[in-house]
């Protein structure tokens, strides 16, 4: 079972903003090729770490305020925040070890 949250925009603050782990979210549309692609890494990811991030799914046309706020312009996208603020981003689909180096990198900081 997958461990990847699907957040809204009325609970972004709530599951996102206020999360007192880091979080990963991935900004996708079921229409979307790459996204689709993405998706079981994204699960992967969220098992394999799930002691340390929390990994969010948000549907950019369902949740379009959201993917507003954040100029979300292409998908899929991944942001990564901690503490309630933005860190990284992460645009297109990439392989998963680039994932897992930006995943890394910001557990050392």
């Amino acid at each position: 079972m997958s461990n990847t949250i699907e957040v809204t925009d009325s609970d972004f603050q709530s599951e996102v903003l206020e999360s007192s782990t880091p979080v990963l979210v991935d900004f996708w549309a079921e229409w979307c090729a790459p996204c689709l692609m993405v998706a079981p890494v994204i699960d992967e990811l969220a098992q394999q770490y799930a002691d340390k991030f929390k990994f969010c799914r948000l549907n950019v046309d369902s949740n379009s305020a959201t993917a507003s706020q954040y100029s979300i312009m292409s998908i899929p996208t991944l942001l990564l925040f901690n503490q309630g603020k933005l860190v990284d981003q992460i645009v297109g689909a990439v392989p998963k070890q680039h994932l897992v180096s930006r995943l890394e990198t910001l557990l050392d900081q």
